[in-house]
């Protein structure tokens, strides 16, 4: 299992609150937010568990789920529902990034 997978789970938990401050402003925003934040941590664990060009696949997954998670964070930010870092999540797309090269 990638070392990653621990930190995008420790990120995932780091979120809850802010995911609950989103969601009683924007449930939608919210829900889409859980559920890529999720996928996350999902696609990093069956990559793990698979060879070749299905592993590169589902990291490659996890990697446009991590930049969905951050594009809601910022939509989250830039409409005022609440304020948090996504450095945890960027160190988890710069690992994804090396290994589906």
């Amino acid at each position: 299992m990638l070392r990653i997978y621990d930190v995008a789970l420790k990120a995932l938990e780091a979120m809850r609150p802010a995911v609950a401050a989103i969601e009683r402003r924007d449930r939608d925003l919210a829900r889409q937010m859980r559920r890529a934040a999720s996928s996350v941590v999902l696609n990093i664990a069956e990559g793990s568990g698979s060879s070749g060009g299905t592993r590169r696949e589902r990291y490659r997954n996890a990697l446009g789920s991590a930049r969905e998670v951050v594009a809601c964070i910022d939509v989250a930010r830039a409409w005022g529902y609440a304020n948090m870092d996504s450095g945890a999540l960027r160190e988890v797309i710069g690992t994804l990034v090396n290994v589906t090269r």
